[in-house]
């Protein structure tokens, strides 16, 4: 039987981003998706337009019908409460977990506050677990400007010494278009660097967060995680071959 990867987050219409995108990448990887919704999203290529979420009773029994898994994926899960149960649920079991603080869509429109973000941290704080925040929610999570590798470099480790303990800072692009993504790990700060591609995919948060998860799952330590899941969505990224492309005529 194939490992299950779980993901716990938002809905979206197209499934080019949220729990939808992530079960396509985990049946990639040759796994298993289980999905929990924790809020339902109207968005198309305008934007958010609508976000409700799930109540906490019903997130709650979605979980409690979850069979064991191999990893999860965190994503947007629509309120502070539901971010409790969520911390709640996860700091029972012991697997790997990607948390990826979704704070905005790509296109536009809110997902979640700081206080949900704030909910969900001390899950993060776990044995196996990876914080996955881009440069721009690092930023707003120390309360710090990140316009420079340097930057990355302190934020990462900021999060670091408040008990996180794996911290992937996405994305942050220099005056060269090298693209530089940083982990923060027990053994120090690596870098990892990548061309910036010319085509563009929308999800690629989502894509990565999923992938990695995936890639503990299959029991890699957390570099060649990192480097597997980097591969993954650069080379989606180069063949744009998202699961539904905004490019795609409806």
């Amino acid at each position: 039987m194939s490992k299950a990867v779980l993901s716990i987050g938002t809905t979206h219409p197209w499934n080019i981003a949220g729990v939808g995108l992530d079960a396509c990448v985990v049946r990639e990887h040759g796994m298993r998706p289980l999905t929990v919704i924790a809020a339902v999203s109207a968005q198309d290529a305008a934007g958010v337009h609508a976000v409700h979420a799930i109540p906490t009773e019903v997130l709650v029994a979605e979980l409690d019908a979850i069979p064991d898994v191999a990893a999860v994926r965190v994503g947007a899960v629509g309120d502070e409460w539901n971010a409790r149960a969520v911390t709640w649920w996860l700091e029972r079991r012991a697997v790997p977990v990607v948390i990826d603080p979704v704070m905005n869509a790509t296109l536009g429109g809110r997902l979640a506050d700081t206080a949900t973000i704030a909910a969900l941290l001390p899950a993060a704080s776990r044995a196996g677990a990876v914080l996955t925040p881009n440069a721009e929610e690092a930023s707003i999570l120390t309360g710090t400007t990140i316009a420079s590798v340097g930057d990355m470099h302190t934020a990462a480790e900021d999060l670091r010494s408040r008990g996180i303990r794996n911290v992937l800072i996405k994305g942050h692009l220099t005056a060269t278009d090298d693209v530089v993504d940083v982990l923060a790990y027990a053994q120090g700060v690596k870098e990892f660097h990548g061309r910036r591609l010319p085509q563009s995919m929308r999800g690629t948060g989502c894509t990565i967060a999923a992938a990695l998860a995936c890639a503990l799952a299959a029991d890699y330590e957390i570099v060649e995680a990192v480097e597997r899941a980097r591969r993954y969505v650069r080379a989606k990224i180069a063949a744009q071959t998202t699961f539904e492309n905004l490019n795609v005529a409806f």
